[in-house]
């Protein structure tokens, strides 16, 4: 029984999501009540079943991709052909052959259109619908045994065998509510995506939409008004503006150009203003050539504007204004506050991590722009010094270069890489003396990447321990800090450029991470350049931190919470290099990132019920040091799926503005000062903020004893949970 369930299971996935595909969706509600819709009209909802079962039927037994069956891929065109068919044509035996041939034959289609237009990163939408369509109606001109229906001048008397009389009566009450003729004209042209021309069935795939996303909503909405107005202004035949060419050409067109294949902005709404009245016009010129054969243009003009539009992104995407989406949630506010949220947290993902060149604390005593020497294609440069309690930088009397803190103190790597050039033959200045002919003194150039080097300059004579080709880590010790060339007195000059060469113009470039002290305290910063004055300084690294955050691939990890479904975590790593938890239990999946600094989730996909989302908003960011004291802090990405009257204000705005934020905070604590086996907490914190009031949502407590995770703690429902971590064997 378990077996026949799971071997269910998908093909029921695959069914709704072949309707709620159809608006831009993969939500299983709202396909099924699209599902229902399309009942309305019982022949042609029948059919249009009957074929989606067919379409994934014919993907599963001929080794498809089973997520992009499941997701309903290869199965909403089939749909869309079904229920024309059902609407247009009488049942028979002639019928249902010709259904499940042509279904078939969208597959086909579907899949060879995949591959063609796939090599561009392009759908194929509703090519598929179309062209099988346009091919039925050639051919059943020529067969007897396959004639057209006239249910649908009578179309109400069949739903008395769905619904008896309450439904007949309220699709009645509907059609005869006096309401604007421009309002009744949009719940309309929703209706006549399922081949349907009714009120009722308008108003609820409006509301549905409405409940799934309410940027779709708005987008219907602005694409129906675009139409009609632009018809109204240029006065075309009502041809061009009928109910069925608003919804599947107008409408959908907004929607994918707008907010589905692209990330929703006053941009892309802006060019819905544009791409509507160009679908006006290819819905008229193509409708004058496939007229010829007597053949409605459908959908084709929809497709034809949202391949273009498109095709015409992606090659100015460097502009900017407009991004196609880069991963599909199959909604417009996901798709939107996740690359919103991955572009804040994670856009310097994939830059060299720099470090301070230094041990301890040192002072940025010029910073870019100087107002000494840090001027012109040199400004983007940094020079740090060595100073005590008082700010001095010297000892004694200062006059030898030996008085001052930093003279002798060593220099780092920053970053792995090839030394490509070295000076160290030129003497160390008096103090107060500078070598103007030999500006930079003695230097190291140092290539991390193509194009990307660091220089550190000014470095104590014949200190140098690399040469030229030598392979450097971060952290070896180069040289040591001296005074040498334009130095008046002894410090470190550092600065990123994109040539090899001693002398080469200045880049700006930020540092992965570091601790500045500031007058209001230590922060810990990333991916930032130091500013002038300020103290920085590398936290300390923990080292059981770091082990109990190390997930290595592999790794097994038992999550027992009371009342609350087991979790039997295990960690993979995909063919990029992407590192993962998987829950075998909830099949959920939480995506992260560990370096020697920091651990932090990058998604989640999946329950978020089980114990693995409530681990991930627990160690959403996490710093692998105790000292400084200092907290992480991060924005979640927002949920759509919050049915709440601020986050569906947030929605509506939020292709223009974002005024609701989601904000992370973790804290680590000594718990137990035991020298052999110190005991941690990350103490973290959830906080929803609305304009400027702030609310937290949760806190959590992680525990980390032996170097590894022994529980985490969270509030769910106004009950306190303890999660117990179990190590499994690999």
């Amino acid at each position: 029984m378990t077996r026949l369930v799971k071997n269910i299971a998908p093909l029921g996935q695959a069914l709704l999501n072949s309707y709620s595909l159809l608006f831009f969706s993969n939500n299983k509600l709202f396909g099924f009540l699209l599902l229902l819709v399309s009942l309305f009209n019982p022949y042609a909802g029948l059919a249009g079943i009957v074929a989606a079962i067919v379409s994934i039927s014919t993907a599963y037994l001929t080794g498809l991709n089973r997520t992009l069956v499941r997701d309903g891929l290869y199965s909403y065109n089939a749909v869309i052909i079904g229920l024309g068919m059902g609407t247009i044509y009488n049942y028979s035996i002639a019928f249902w052959l010709l259904l499940f041939v042509i279904v078939v034959f969208s597959v086909i289609i579907s899949l060879m259109l995949q591959f063609l237009l796939g090599k561009y990163r392009l759908p194929f939408l509703t090519i598929p619908f179309v062209l099988c369509f346009w091919l039925v109606m050639l051919v059943t001109k020529d067969f007897a045994s396959i004639d057209f229906t006239y249910r649908n001048i009578y179309w109400i008397n069949d739903l008395y065998s769905l619904g008896d009389k309450p439904l007949v009566n309220l699709i009645m009450f509907m059609e005869n509510l006096q309401v604007p003729p421009l309002i009744a004209a949009f719940f309309k042209a929703l209706s006549s995506l399922y081949f349907q021309n009714n009120m009722l069935a308008g108003l609820l795939i409006a509301l549905g939409m409405l409940i799934h996303s309410r940027i779709i909503f708005s987008l219907i909405v602005l694409g129906f008004v675009a139409a009609y107005g632009f018809n109204l202004v240029v006065g075309a035949s009502p041809e061009g503006s009928n109910s069925y060419l608003m919804g599947v050409n107008y409408i959908l067109v907004a929607v994918a150009v707008g907010g589905f294949f692209t990330i929703p902005s006053l941009h892309t709404y802006l060019w819905v203003l544009f791409s509507v009245p160009l679908t006006f016009l290819i819905v008229v010129g193509l409708g004058k050539i496939v007229g010829q054969w007597n053949l409605p243009v459908y959908s084709m003009p929809f497709s034809i504007t949202v391949l273009c539009m498109l095709y015409f992104f992606s090659l100015k995407a460097h502009a900017g204004k407009v991004v196609l989406t880069p991963q599909q949630y199959y909604s417009p506010e996901r798709n939107l506050y996740n690359y919103l949220n991955s572009r804040e947290r994670l856009s310097n993902m994939h830059k060299v991590r720099l470090h301070l060149p230094f041990i301890g604390k040192w002072m940025v005593s010029q910073g870019y722009n100087g107002q000494i020497t840090h001027k012109g294609d040199w400004s983007k440069a940094l020079d740090f010094i060595v100073v005590d309690s008082q700010l001095k930088t010297y000892e004694q009397a200062g006059s030898e270069p030996e008085n001052f803190f930093c003279f002798g103190k060593p220099v780092l790597a920053p970053a792995d890489g090839f030394v490509q050039q070295v000076e160290d033959h030129i003497d160390d200045n008096e103090i107060g003396r500078v070598n103007n002919r030999q500006n930079w003194g003695n230097s190291i150039v140092i290539r991390h990447a193509e194009g990307l080097y660091t220089k550190l300059s000014h470095l104590k004579k014949n200190s140098i321990r690399v040469k030229a080709q030598d392979y450097v880590k971060r952290g070896d010790i180069i040289a040591l800090c001296g005074n040498s060339g334009r130095s008046p007195e002894p410090h470190l000059h550092f600065q990123v450029q994109s040539a090899p060469y001693i002398g080469s113009k200045t880049l700006t470039y930020p540092l992965a991470l570091f601790v500045a002290e500031r007058q209001c305290g230590p922060e810990v910063k990333e991916y930032t350049v130091p500013e002038e004055t300020d103290i920085v300084f590398r936290p300390v690294p923990s080292l059981p931190l770091q082990k109990a955050f190390e997930f290595l691939p592999g790794f097994n990890l038992t999550v027992t919470a009371e009342g609350i479904p087991d979790g039997r975590w295990e960690v993979f790593t995909d063919a990029l290099n992407n590192s993962y938890i998987y829950c075998h239990s909830s099949k959920a999946i939480a995506w992260f990132r560990h370096n020697e600094e920091v651990f932090y989730f990058t998604s989640f996909e999946g329950d978020r019920d089980s114990l693995l989302y409530y681990f991930y908003l627990a160690a959403y960011k996490v710093y692998l040091s105790v000292e400084p004291a200092v907290p992480a802090t991060d924005i979640f990405p927002l949920q759509p799926n919050r049915f709440t009257i601020r986050q569906w204000l947030q929605d509506i705005a939020s292709p223009f503005v974002i005024f609701s934020r989601l904000r992370y905070r973790s804290l680590n604590r000594l718990v137990s000062a035991d020298f052999l086996d110190p005991t941690f907490s990350v103490e973290s914190t959830q906080t929803a903020q609305f304009l400027s009031s702030k609310k937290t949502v949760h806190n959590f407590t992680i525990l980390i004893k032996e170097s590894r995770i022994i529980s985490f703690s969270f509030r769910k429902n106004n009950k306190n949970y303890t999660a117990i971590c179990t190590p499994r064997d690999y």
